[in-house]
Parts: structure tokens; sequence; C-alpha cells
């Protein structure tokens, strides 16, 4: 495996603090954050390999294991165990000595096949990496190429997927040793945020503003949905906060071909400003007939 650094990419040195490490995620994130750069690939390419940077140094375990053993790390445990073992061999090859060398080797033959250690295969570790979409991007089946450790991944985002699910692609992580398999990749997807529409399980929240003419003598209205304009009737006497559904107009349902949820649209209504003498004085008879 090709060595990462990671303090490089952080654009940090090896005596950084805690804070400092968090301080210039942050920056970079800002910076290389993919809903700032849509059409930037080399931006996308940045902030995963800031996010995979950040999680090994900000977690004090995985950091001391990457301090130590560079590009090995996530084989720290697996090394370790295997350095004790080669401890108690040598320990136990100390009680044999002069005559006995003979027996020494018959006693390691009959365990391990020859004189040799027979080195034992490991399990590769897992990755675990954040993919970051738009609540849009996550309406739709699409296709995304994903870069770990150098290596180029696509892989298909079904349609419904939700804010910090995790889905699992099998030997997508650190390869074996000695033969062993290879890890999981394990990657959790961020849903930013809408400006507009909030999501709650399948279904989609949004305001929509009627005039107050609108609202009180009926009329229609259009509204912005996710996948487009759609146009309303709105009925007379309508009441400011009156919560409408739009059925089928939703999110589309995680893996579950055709089913899809509701929009609410709440309704808000906007008062007339800047009134003239006529129709102030026009709101001033309807007041009085109140």
């Amino acid at each position: 495996m090709e060595f990462i650094d990671y303090y490089k990419i952080l654009e940090l040195d090896k005596t950084a603090t805690e804070a400092d490490i968090k301080k210039a995620y942050r920056k970079l994130a800002r910076k290389l954050h993919p809903d700032l750069n849509p059409n930037d690939k080399e931006a996308h390419k940045k902030f995963q390999a800031i996010n995979e940077a950040n999680e090994v140094l900000s977690d004090p375990e995985k950091r001391k294991k990457y301090d130590l053993y560079g590009k090995d790390w996530q084989h720290a445990e697996q090394f370790e165990q295997q350095r004790a073992q080669q401890h108690n061999a040598s320990q136990g090859r100390q009680q044999f000595s002069g005559n006995d060398e003979k027996d020494f080797s018959s006693f390691f033959e009959s365990m391990f096949g020859d004189s040799q250690y027979r080195q034992a295969k490991y399990r590769g570790q897992d990755y675990n990496a954040e993919l970051t979409l738009s609540l849009l991007a996550a309406m739709e089946t699409h296709q995304q190429t994903l870069t770990v450790n150098g290596k180029n991944i696509r892989i298909t985002i079904p349609a419904g997927i939700e804010n910090r699910q995790v889905i699992k692609l099998k030997g997508y992580g650190a390869p074996g040793v000695n033969g062993g398999p290879a890890g999981d990749l394990y990657i959790t997807f961020i849903i930013t945020p809408h400006p507009d529409f909030k999501r709650l399980g399948n279904d989609l929240y949004t305001k929509a503003t009627i005039d107050l003419y609108t609202a009180l003598l009926g009329g229609e209205t259009t509204i912005n949905t996710l996948k487009g304009k759609v146009k309303l009737k709105v009925n007379p006497e309508t009441q400011y906060g009156t919560k409408i559904r739009l059925k089928g107009k939703g999110f589309p349902v995680y893996k579950k071909e055709g089913e899809i949820g509701d929009l609410y649209v709440t309704y808000e209504i906007k008062l007339p400003v800047n009134l003239t003498e006529e129709q102030k004085k026009l709101f001033t008879e309807l007041s009085k007939l109140k």
C-alpha cells in the first residue's frame, strides 16, 4: 500500500495538537466542500482525502498507530500479535541447546510443517469513509466514483438513501496480511440540508407564500417542488398555516421502485405593504363591516 501523508494533506506537522487538527480540517472542508465545487473533480478528491486524514489523526489511538507503523498502521494489532508470538517462540527456542538442536528442529517441524515459522493469514482492516450528497442528488439513483487509497471505486447509489445511512462494500478495505482476505469499506452518507425543503422519512415539507387577496377570495398559486413547478388551487378564506398534501410528490422510498412519499405544503400569507390612500380607505370600510 502506498504511504499517504495525512499530516501533509491537512497542512500540518507531526507536533500538531488535537485543536490544530480540528481547525485545519474545518478550514479545508469549507474550502473543498462538494456543494461549493460541484464541477471540480479534483476538489472532490481532496475533500475525500481530508476526511480520511481527519478520521485517523483526530482519533488518538489511530494516530498513535499511524505514527508508529506508517502505511501499515491498520495492521498494527496483527503486527503486535506476530511480535508476541515470535517472542514466545524465541523463549521456547532458548530451552533447547547443544545436542538438543535436532530435537528443536523436529519439534517445530511437527508444529509448522518445516523448521521455519509459518506466518498466519490475517484479514485486512476495514475502511470508513463519508460521502456527501445534496438532497436533490439523493432523490435519483446514480453512480459516483470514489478514490480510496489511490484506487477508483465506482458505486451505484440507490434513490432514497437516508442521511447517516451506512452501506458496506465487501472486500474494498485494506488488503489482508500473508494472503488473508481484504477488509470491507463502510460508507456513511451525509445528506446536506436544503434551504426550502425539509425531509422526514420519505415525506418532504415546504412553505408557500400567497397574497392576502388570493387567501381571501381563492385562486391559484405556483410552487416549487424538487421535481419542478406545480400549480395549486387555493380555496377561498384560506387561513395562515393551512397545510395541504401533494400525494406522491415527496421522496422515493429506498430500494422500493415506484414508491414515493408525499409533499406537505404550509401556506403563509403575505400582507400588502405601501398601501395607497384608496386602499387604506377600502380596508377601513371592510373593518367597519366586521
